[in-house]
């Protein structure tokens, strides 16, 4: 069974910086394209990063603007995003999602399947 716990989440101030952290269960980095979202109060879930594994491909929403990085440690079975420069927008509950399937619309995030989700963790950004 496949299982992602996520972790890091916290209050900051604009500016500052959170690891978010996803330990995964049941499947291996290599079988399955896994990443972040985030769902902020009132709006739809967003892709954040997505790394699709057949293509090895990293793809981040156009509002990270540099400021996030994702990365997987698989003798850990954990992904990380790495978060600096905060901002207010960017407070929302955000999730790791893995998925074994890919559609062909799209790219990175928009092209997860039906993906299995973490339970989220809570990113508050005050300025």
């Amino acid at each position: 069974e496949v299982q992602l716990v996520e972790s890091g989440g916290g209050l900051v101030q604009a500016g500052d910086s959170l690891r978010l952290s996803c330990a995964a269960s049941g499947f291996t980095f290599d079988d399955y394209h896994i990443g972040w979202f985030r769902q902020a109060p009132g709006k739809e879930r967003e892709g954040v990063s997505c790394i699709t594994r057949r293509d090895d491909r990293t793809d981040y929403g156009d509002f990270v603007k540099g400021r996030f990085t994702i990365s997987v440690d698989p003798a850990k079975n954990t992904v990380y995003l790495q978060m600096n420069d905060l901002k207010p927008e960017d407070t929302a509950i955000y999730f790791c999602a893995a998925t074994g399937i890919l559609t062909h619309n799209g790219r990175g995030c928009a092209r997860f399947h039906a993906p299995t989700w973490g339970q989220g963790t809570q990113v508050a950004v005050s300025t």
